[in-house]
């Protein structure tokens, strides 16, 4: 009788606790029908902001170490740009990730991207003024907009099945490629925009961030409602009471769901992926200037880079989902490893080789990415995935600023090849913890 009495129980207050939910949140959480449409609506508000934060995280990528060693007279801080907005990212990542978790996606990302915008302005300014300390600090909330734009991967990850998440991630990132492929091919239409305006003309990308992160920003805080985290929230709540009552045990605390080996393995997968990524990209058009090779050519090696490291999203979402994070993992390593082998031995007059070596390392950070947040996403329940998520980008941000800094400090020491490799190699660290994960899953 007491077992029936609990029962009982257990039964009202998931009815109660449903019932207690405002009404525009309880239609969505008793329907999987307006679940799947929320979903989908989602998804096509991430892309739009998707579309805008991609030509805002181009200008840093691009021009950033060029404007640097204009405005320093060296090459040996030119590293300095990437060190400080990657820096910034990962302050804005912690921040967006709290503030995500508190306040829903909606107003977490959206203050992300308008942070960055303000960023952006900042740096314009400091280039018409000459003025590095405002020109330092300006870079550090810029990041905020480059944070932003990963985590606004996990919005369309928020109310989607285990099977879609990789799909999911990738939609996401598919459409970053039309801004970001865009940003470094508009270098020279807006360094002209800028020298019409009496700005110098590698302040003209950042001018384009202004207007790009503003309005990534506006797509999500106008139209990103209901919001997907606050509804996966209310429906992890109830399926958990259901869970609990169907086993007899008491209230679950949320921190008991999460999976800390594979939030470890997803971290790390991302983290080396970022280190290689930013230190080779980011002295790959200082290392083509010095061959003779103009702001055009630079934006399209670059520009080809972004493209390699968003644009084969869904067919990496659909190799994660189908044949599993491990898979993708090692398939990331080896591609990293190519990709660091060809940048050391390219001559540093082919572009041929150029493109190809900075297409593989866009590509190995894509399946890198996708496959290590949606690692990240399976690890974590809803109630602490947003802070989760926040935690593990500070260190993707971390992670890329030192790969920022010290990579203009090691060519100036050695060279753009020693660079290459040692990032190439690198990547292969990726292999013992993958197999200390699967150890920890044994055990």
């Amino acid at each position: 009788m007491m077992e029936t009495k609990n029962l009982v129980e257990d039964s009202l207050s998931i009815e109660e606790k449903v019932k207690s939910l405002p009404e525009w949140l309880k239609q969505y959480v008793v329907s999987p029908e307006k679940q799947r449409q929320l979903y989908r609506k989602t998804i096509g508000i991430v892309i739009a902001s998707q579309i805008f934060g991609g030509a805002g995280l181009a200008a840093g990528i691009t021009v950033g170490a060029l404007l640097a060693q204009n405005m320093l007279g060296t090459d040996r801080y030119a590293g300095i740009p990437a060190a400080l907005f990657t820096l910034g990212s990962a302050a804005a990542a912690f921040l967006v990730g709290r503030l995500s978790q508190r306040l829903g996606r909606r107003i977490g990302v959206a203050t992300g991207f308008l942070a960055g915008g303000i960023g952006s302005i900042g740096v314009v300014s400091a280039a018409i003024f000459h003025i590095l300390p405002l020109f330092f600090i300006s870079l550090l909330v810029y990041g905020a907009g480059t944070a932003t734009n990963l985590q606004a991967r996990y919005a369309g990850t928020d109310l989607a099945l285990p099977t879609q998440r990789a799909k999911a991630i990738s939609a996401a990132m598919v459409f970053t490629t039309f801004g970001a492929v865009a940003g470094p091919n508009l270098v020279n239409i807006t360094g002209r925009v800028a020298t019409s305006l009496g700005a110098p003309a590698l302040s003209g990308p950042f001018m384009l961030a202004t207007v790009a992160y503003i309005l990534a920003g506006l797509a999500l805080l106008l139209f990103l409602r209901p919001d997907p985290l606050v509804v996966a929230k209310a429906i992890a709540d109830v399926e958990r009471s259901k869970e609990n009552q169907s086993t007899g045990t008491g209230t679950k605390v949320a921190e008991e769901g999460i999976h800390k080996p594979g939030v470890i393995l997803g971290a790390t997968v991302m983290v080396l992926t970022q280190i290689v990524m930013i230190a080779i990209m980011t002295m790959t058009p200082v290392h083509m200037k010095h061959y003779g090779h103009g702001l055009g050519e630079i934006g399209l090696v670059i520009g080809i880079h972004i493209a390699a490291m968003y644009l084969p999203s869904p067919i990496t979402g659909f190799l994660v989902d189908k044949y599993g994070r491990t898979m993708m993992f090692y398939i990331s390593g080896v591609t990293l490893l190519l990709a660091g082998l060809v940048a050391a031995f390219a001559p540093g007059q082919s572009m041929v080789l150029l493109i190809l070596a900075l297409a593989l390392l866009g590509l190995g950070w894509n399946f890198g990415l996708i496959s290590g947040t949606a690692a990240i996403v399976d690890a974590t329940p809803p109630q602490i995935r947003a802070k989760t998520q926040g935690t593990v980008d500070v260190l993707i941000a971390l992670a890329g600023s030192s790969g920022g800094a010290l990579s203009g400090m090691v060519v100036a020491q050695s060279s753009y090849a020693t660079l290459s490799l040692a990032g190439g190699f690198l990547s292969l660290l990726l292999i013992p913890v993958i197999v200390w994960s699967k150890s920890q899953k044994k055990g």
